[in-house]
């Protein structure tokens, strides 16, 4: 039992096909407590979803833009677990406009960045209090290295996304807390969704050497859980790819 009593934070789960569910189940079949977290309208979809898990998790409401919600987490997660032992960052958001590179304005970009950016750092912030040395933070990224045909503007946000992983592996590891990211080929997810022509990542399988499936998350949530584990005890501020090898090849 790879996270056998382990207590964990577990964001994004919107539907079974998403890589976050895919944490959440195997998590718990390998012996750990879930707690899941949404907010608004995607409330009570999370809800639904979380009777999938062979566990029902609690859920608690959690709006990463929303400053009160992060400056309450860990008051209102503390009804459900006395510590945390590990955090999946599985947020993502930008508006339609940050999808057009050379004319989306301010206000979308900056949405983009808090949402999948800066959130990285204001939800470790706001789970820390429940943390202890030998805790793991998670997250999700599609590498960053690279200008990605329509990613645009989410493109930089997951630039920035993996340069605050960084900075949280400098500042968290003092408390003996590691902070790595996982970089996951495309999965077709809610997320993807709103992504304009994502169907052309369908070809990625052909030059990813161990191909590619789109509808399967569960390589990726695979090395999530393996990073919540403790088998990773020396590593942080790293970026693992789970792509098939697609970055690694060339034209």
């Amino acid at each position: 039992m790879l996270l056998e009593g382990k207590k964990l934070l577990v964001t994004g789960v919107l539907m079974d096909s998403s890589i976050a569910f895919h944490v959440a189940r195997l998590a718990q079949e390998q012996g750990a407590e879930v707690v899941l977290t949404s907010f608004g309208r995607t409330f009570r979809i999370t809800q639904s979803i979380a009777k999938r898990l062979p566990v029902m998790p609690e859920v608690v409401e959690l709006d990463v833009s929303k400053q009160d919600d992060l400056d309450s987490l860990a008051e209102r997660l503390r009804e459900h677990t006395d510590h945390l032992d590990g955090v999946l960052h599985s947020i993502g958001f930008a508006p339609k406009g940050a999808f057009d590179f050379m004319n989306a304005p301010w206000e979308d970009v900056a949405t983009a960045l808090q949402v999948s950016a800066y959130s990285l750092k204001s939800l470790t912030v706001a789970a820390l209090p429940l943390m202890r040395s030998g805790g793991s933070v998670v997250g999700l990224t599609m590498d960053a290295q690279l200008a990605w045909p329509v990613y645009d503007w989410m493109g930089v946000a997951k630039a920035a996304f993996e340069a605050t992983n960084r900075y949280l592996a400098r500042d968290l590891g003092p408390q003996g807390i590691r902070s790595n990211l996982v970089s996951a080929g495309p999965i077709a997810t809610t997320a993807a969704r709103s992504i304009p022509m994502f169907e052309q990542f369908e070809k990625w399988g052909e030059r990813a050497p161990l191909g590619w499936d789109l509808k399967d998350a569960a390589p990726a949530a695979k090395a999530c859980v393996a990073l919540l584990s403790d088998w990773f005890p020396a590593t942080t501020g790293e970026i693992v790819h789970v792509d098939g090898g697609f970055h690694a090849m060339g034209f």
